[in-house]
């Protein structure tokens, strides 16, 4: 069977359409039709968000199994390759993560977390400040020798 005699009825029935709806009256309210669009498009939004909400409260874990597992630390080695430390119950799992592919690389118990670098100290604003005096004084000396 070809494609195209359906295709060549649905050209004819879309003519027809066409030719019957250049003889119905044209629609004068404007005002009417405008609040049916801004409905309808109201509508779709409320049933997109509305979607959204009920998705995320359908696939959320829940109980005891929220907290069974959680990413510990990521890093890409490739382009779309990465390595990803997974901690579950007491042990954390390493992991090659590639596309299609997730491969288990080590297993190690778990372990404390590094503490961040505390900060210097010289704060954020008094080194802003002296980058601000430091580009001063070169600006000055560069227009001084000209």
């Amino acid at each position: 069977m070809t494609r195209w005699p359906p295709l060549y009825l649905l050209l004819i029935t879309a003519g027809e359409a066409s030719a019957q709806a250049s003889t119905t009256t044209p629609v004068t309210d404007m005002g009417s039709s405008l609040f049916q669009l801004f409905l309808g498009l109201g509508g779709v939004i409320g049933l997109m968000v509305g979607s959204l909400w009920l998705l995320k409260k359908l696939t959320a874990q829940r109980g005891e199994a929220a907290g069974l597992m959680r990413v510990v630390a990521g890093t890409a080695v490739g382009t779309r390759e990465r390595v990803v430390i997974v901690e579950v119950g007491t042990t954390w799992l390493v992991l090659g993560v590639a596309p299609g592919r997730v491969s288990a690389l080590a297993e190690i118990p778990r372990q404390s977390l590094p503490t961040p670098p505390l900060p210097t100290d010289i704060s954020a604003k008094s080194r802003a400040e002296s980058i601000g005096r430091e580009f001063a004084d070169r600006l000055r000396q560069f227009v001084q020798k000209k």
